[in-house]
């Protein structure tokens, strides 16, 4: 230790007395019997003292306390001090830790005056000291900061009542709280109970307290400060109470980890007896054939160089590990999942073109563009066998056959089939895996259906994408985005696995209802093909070929000569359902064979049943749609305009009247922004053209005009109304309804422009479900009516038009001579 920093500490905490022997190890310089409370309450306190500074401690009047003083500057104080009849110094607390000797700025004002009893010296020329506090003082100033530090003190006496009740009242509770404290402290001698509950003096019994708490040097020094007797109760009670609950925490805390320690153990020695019975069974291997069993099938996956490394390491940890140990079974667990893996398993494609093409055309009917796509596929794989897998995405209405579309794929090109839902999922690790670190960790759902498939190259459809979800766990679609990737999954990193897995040869296949929910990144990924919903033919040649077998089988009627003629299938498929795929069709034709089955068990009904048209408000009760095409239309104001929703095409009608007012325009039928502003424009351009349609301008300015579109509950939105927005105004505002079996669409201009619109094919086949027989389409969609079949246009008049003129020309009756 420096010569020049002063280090003086507390020693033995137990007390050393005049004649113990503690003094044998050190030569007895100082011996004094000391003086009793009342003498130290005597003694008169000179103006000035040394003062001698304490690290890391506060000592307390009146009680006796143990010092060890080992630095030349405190050691020449204390020599001074036991030259003076009194042998009395001022110890005070350093304010905060300093490099050399404490000045006068670094120690505390209020300290304790003590007498030195007793020192003894030591070989290593330190100084062991037994002092007594005597009284509390204040520094006033330092007359002398060399050799040591000297001040002139003032005395501290107690402040307050000490005979009041409220003194009595702390001194009981200090006094109960201690004895508590005594009790429950390994560290506290049970002295201290006695010694406490003797005290009489409440200023005593506070300082003693304070002594044996384990507070900080701002506390003690605190409560030394604290002149006034009951305040300083009080600090002390306080203190007490934290120091009582700390020691509680201590406890439980020590309780649970001995519990934890003993759980521990007790499991340990059950996996022991547990590992005894196996092997006496003969129902366990030995661990050596556990490692090479392992090594083995890590050497026959044929995984890559890295993953091969990783699996080596991982088994060199497991060797090491105690199968004790839960690590042991987390280690063993990886190391199964990356041996199961198809690392180079690929099942052999079939390349024969026309077969494929006939297995798709046995599962599906219709879908061409599909079928087109998974031929080109198998065309070319067939050229370049090294081809990555295309990411089709298929978007269509429900029920239109795009996840059983999946397992018709599988079937054509040979290849096992995986098929994951990810409606609803919401967490990152349902596709990534979680990291080893977590208890039950798993890989991600990709690498668990390639562990199923048992090949690399399966078909994998990712069922409803535009309907994953996100939150705090994480965005499931942003993890996509490397899975569908065609330059990037060929490295696809699994959280749990932490080695890239090659999914470059897997054919992903995803489906759709709404291509908008889809985020951009991952839309753009894949190649998107849409679904247009079934046209009345479709829907019957596949309730002939697919549904109604099926039905009947699963209805257990295939014994009775059951059929459907055409006639009925069409009336159920116009009267009793409206979508655009056939999935009600399906329940309603499953409805018809139940009530059949029901008659056949209750009447045991053999021969042929025909079910008629004029049969089906028996079996299904009333029709659910009714044609209000002919009831909708002969009258002004009225237009039929087409519309598209995610089940496919549909018509609507809109609605004008006209009624005294001040020009105002209401618009009703839960109708959004951009529809209004289409009602806004055709009533505008229909005022700016008022006199080429002979239509009086009063019409405009002292009437209201009201517009409403059926169907209320329903939100409406879109430009594609345009057209008919402005044919519905024009023919209540000039007398001249609506032509009969015409529907419409586009969007208009304030020129008198039409502009094209989407969803084309949906609303040509509405149309033609709904009877109309004349179209009015958008000059520039022309080419999109080209993608449909012309045999889906027989019947159907389609007019291109690409101003309103032209639009009216065609939708509105002829005016009168």
């Amino acid at each position: 230790m420096s010569e020049d920093r002063d280090e003086i500490r507390l020693g033995d905490e137990r007390e050393i007395l005049p004649g113990t022997p503690e003094a044998s190890g050190g030569t007895d310089v100082q011996v004094d019997t000391g003086e009793d409370e009342e003498d130290l309450e005597q003694v008169e306190i000179p103006d000035a003292l040394p003062v001698l500074p304490l690290k890391n401690t506060v000592l307390f009047p009146y009680l006796l306390s143990p010092l060890l003083v080992n630095t030349p500057r405190s050691q020449r104080l204390i020599d001074d001090v036991l030259v003076r009849s009194d042998r009395l110094l001022l110890c005070t607390a350093v304010r905060h830790p300093t490099e050399g000797s404490p000045r006068a700025e670094d120690v505390h004002r209020v300290g304790t005056v003590l007498r030195i009893v007793k020192m003894l010296k030591f070989p290593d020329d330190s100084y062991r000291l037994l002092v007594q506090g005597v009284a509390r003082a204040r520094i006033d100033d330092f007359t002398t900061q060399d050799p040591y530090l000297v001040a002139r003190v003032q005395p501290l006496p107690d402040q307050g009542e000490v005979d009041s009740v409220e003194v009595t009242a702390l001194v009981r509770n200090v006094s109960s709280q201690f004895a508590s404290l005594v009790n429950e402290s390994p560290r506290l001698s049970e002295e201290l109970q006695v010694l406490s509950a003797s005290l009489e003096d409440p200023s005593k019994l506070a300082d003693l307290v304070a002594s044996n708490l384990d507070l900080a040097v701002s506390g003690k020094q605190a409560v030394l400060e604290e002149s006034d007797v009951a305040t300083r109760l009080k600090l002390v009670l306080a203190e007490l109470a934290k120091e009582r609950e700390a020691l509680r925490i201590e406890g439980e805390i020590k309780e649970k980890v001995q519990n934890e320690m003993g759980k521990t153990q007790r499991e340990y020695m059950l996996r022991q007896q547990l590992e005894a019975i196996r092997r006496e069974l003969g129902e366990t291997e030995d661990a050596e054939e556990e490692i090479n069993r392992l090594r083995d099938r890590i050497e026959a996956a044929g995984m890559p160089e890295e993953a091969q490394k990783q699996a080596a390491r991982e088994l060199d940890r497991l060797q090491q590990t105690p199968p004790a140990a839960a690590e042991h079974s987390v280690i063993r667990t990886y190391l199964e999942w990356m041996t199961e893996l198809p690392w180079s398993q690929l099942s052999e494609d079939l390349l024969d073109v026309k077969a494929a093409r006939q297995v798709l055309d046995e599962d599906h009917y219709g879908l061409e563009k599909v079928k087109d796509r998974i031929v080109e596929y198998i065309a070319v794989l067939s050229l370049k066998r090294d081809l990555k897998g295309p990411i089709l995405c298929l978007v269509g209405p429900p029920g239109t056959g795009k996840t059983s579309l999946g397992r018709s794929v599988a079937r054509a090109l040979g290849r096992e089939f995986v098929r994951l839902s990810l409606g609803g999922v919401r967490d990152e690790a349902e596709i990534r895996g979680h990291r080893r670190t977590y208890v039950g960790a798993m890989p991600g759902r990709i690498v668990q259906g390639l562990r199923r498939a048992g090949t690399r190259n399966p078909v994998f459809l990712l069922d409803e994408v535009d309907k994953v979800g996100a939150d705090f766990r994480g965005d499931p679609s942003s993890a996509l985005l490397e899975v569908l990737d065609p330059e990037q999954n060929v490295d696809f990193s699994d959280h749990y696995l932490e080695v890239p897995f090659d999914l470059s040869q897997v054919l992903f296949l995803a489906t759709a209802n709404i291509r908008d929910p889809v985020p951009a990144a991952l839309r753009d990924r894949m190649e998107v093909i849409e679904l247009p919903g079934y046209t009345l033919e479709e829907k019957l040649e596949i309730a002939r070929r697919y549904l109604v077998p099926r039905q009947v089988e699963q209805n257990g009627i295939g014994g009775i000569e059951f059929s459907l003629p055409d006639d009925t299938l069409r009336a159920l498929i116009e009267s009793y359902t409206r979508e655009a795929g056939v999935r009600n069709l399906e329940r309603e034709i499953g409805a018809v064979c139940r009530k059949i089955a029901r008659r056949g068990a209750e009447d045991r009904v053999t021969g042929p049943v025909v079910v008629q048209e004029k049969d089906l408000a028996e079996l299904l009760g009333p029709v659910k749609f009714e044609p209000e095409l002919a009831e909708r239309l002969g009258r002004p104001g009225v237009a039929v305009g087409l519309a598209w929703t995610p089940a496919g095409g549909d018509i609507l009608f809109i609605e004008s009247t006209l009624m005294k007012g001040k020009g105002e325009l209401k618009l009703t039928g839960s109708l959004g922004d951009v529809m209004r502003e289409s009602v806004e424009a055709a009533r505008s351009w229909l005022r700016s053209r008022s006199q080429d349609y002979q239509v009086d301008d009063d019409r405009f300015e002292k009437a209201d005009l009201h517009v409403h579109v059926p169907a209320g509950a329903v939100p409406k939105d879109g430009p594609s109304a345009g057209v008919a927005m402005v044919t519905s105004l024009a023919s209540l505002l000039t007398d001249r309804p609506a032509e009969s079996g015409v529907a419409m669409t586009g969007e208009i201009t304030l020129r008198g422009k039409v502009l094209p619109v989407g969803g084309i094919k949906e609303k040509v086949l509405a149309a033609k479900r709904a009877g109309i027989e004349r179209v009015v389409l958008p000059e520039q969609n022309r080419k999109d009516v080209e993608e449909i079949r012309s045999g889906l246009l027989e019947g159907l008049d389609l007019q291109y038009v690409g101003t309103i003129d032209e639009a009216l020309r065609y939708t509105l009756t002829p005016p009168p001579a």
